[in-house]
């Protein structure tokens, strides 16, 4: 299947599961959509064993997108600009230490509660799962991905307070988690089960001080380009080569692009262009209209994934024990960073922490990276459980958790700023 016939077959089934679900099933867009590619991928599943799977165009569709590298290298950049570029930098800067340590330290304790009990767990089942390759699992499901939590929590209800925690910490703890993710796997292809920390901190400086002064300096040459004119048409292409710009220069360097892509974000976003400027509206309009396309491509896609995972139906029981596990590990690395901070535990903080805490597309991304081994299967099974749950699950009852607990208690705030 040719790229032209992958871009034009996906963009129809998008187009279609989008009307469908805005004129009869009328769920929220992002999770209406995905919900049903999952229920249309298992129902061809199920027809592929009467029929010639082969001639299914879902399922060619399925195995001629390269998932990992469309999400990574060309979708990613571009979903954390357009977040980052109406996200108000002012917040974010107020509740910056509990957003920097839910990013790093938060996923660092993830990963470790996640890694200790999922081994636990595979151990009791009889699944072999040596307990660096649970770690590996841990670090590419704990971090919260920015593009899920993105399409939910703008419509959901949270305390404006904790909704810009959870949205700055979902678009900052992909560099600790990728770091985490890269290393843990390093030291599975190693006789020897150690890693220089050197190498370690290089990895780290690379990814994020590389990633930061690359945002950094191509947002502001982008403001700088933008502000000299006020036409629409140029504005918007300065915007998208910017972003093309930064996953290119961020790859070269070996830098984090999500970071590099969310620090321009911010740079261009919170600069002010003066008064009645044509980017002032335009820019934001433009691009939250791309992000939303986007996104909902990106949710049809994990969704048709369950056709390329037939092996699915193999890990079913520790898919389930998994996503109870995860929140776990969510509700004790945030627990244990509220109760430093603030030496106590705000139960309806946390509720709410925890279960917006949401996976997605980037952690299947991860998975689907894995080399061969007999454990990729399990763990990218796992990982599909709990993005699943994480993103139709949590996304549909975050509002009600949220009124219930505001209810009962009218003072939530967020951590400690």
């Amino acid at each position: 299947m040719d790229i032209l016939s992958i871009i034009t077959l996906l963009i129809i089934i998008t187009a279609g599961f989008s009307y469908l679900n805005e004129r009869f099933v009328k769920l929220p867009g992002t999770i209406g959509v995905m919900t049903m590619s999952v229920v249309v991928s298992i129902v061809v599943l199920i027809i592929g064993r009467i029929g010639d799977e082969k001639l299914n165009l879902l399922t060619k569709l399925a195995h001629n997108i390269n998932f990992s590298e469309v999400l990574l290298n060309v979708m990613l950049g571009f979903l954390l600009f357009a977040s980052a570029l109406h996200f108000d930098y002012q917040k974010l800067k107020a509740l910056r230490r509990p957003v920097l340590i839910l990013s790093t330290l938060g996923v660092l304790v993830s990963t470790g509660v996640f890694g200790g009990l999922i081994f636990g767990a595979a151990y009791l089942l009889h699944i072999k799962l040596p307990l660096i390759y649970c770690f590996v699992f841990g670090a590419l499901i704990s971090p919260t991905d920015p593009i899920a939590v993105g399409a939910i929590i703008t419509k959901s209800r949270i305390p404006p307070k904790l909704a810009t925690v959870i949205s700055g910490e979902s678009m900052f703890n992909d560099a600790v988690g990728l770091i985490l993710f890269v290393t843990t796997l390093g030291i599975t292809k190693q006789s020897t089960n150690r890693i220089s920390v050197l190498e370690m901190l290089r990895s780290f400086g690379t990814q994020v001080i590389g990633g930061v002064l690359i945002g950094l300096i191509m947002g502001f040459i982008a403001y700088r380009l933008i502000k000299s004119i006020k036409d629409f048409q140029t504005i918007f292409l300065i915007s998208l080569a910017i972003v093309l710009g930064i996953s290119v220069v961020a790859n070269l360097f070996h830098a984090s692009i999500p970071l590099a892509a969310v620090v321009a974000g911010l740079v261009v976003g919170n600069k002010s262009f003066g008064k009645d400027h044509a980017a002032n509206q335009f820019l934001n309009n433009v691009w939250q209209l791309l992000d939303g396309i986007l996104n909902t491509i990106l949710f049809v896609m994990i969704g048709l994934q369950l056709l390329i995972l037939p092996f699915l139906r193999h890990y079913w029981l520790i898919g389930l024990i998994s996503i109870l596990i995860i929140l776990i590990a969510r509700m004790i690395s945030v627990s244990l960073i509220a109760f430093f901070e603030l030496r106590k535990v705000n139960l309806v903080n946390l509720s709410i922490l925890t279960w917006a805490g949401l996976r997605g597309g980037i952690s299947i991304a991860m998975a689907l990276s894995l080399p061969l081994s007999p454990y990729r299967e399990v763990i990218l099974s796992c990982c599909y459980f709990i993005v699943i749950f994480s993103i139709i699950v949590q996304g549909l009852t975050l509002n009600k958790l949220v009124d219930k607990a505001v209810s009962k208690d009218k003072t939530v705030v967020s951590l400690k700023s």
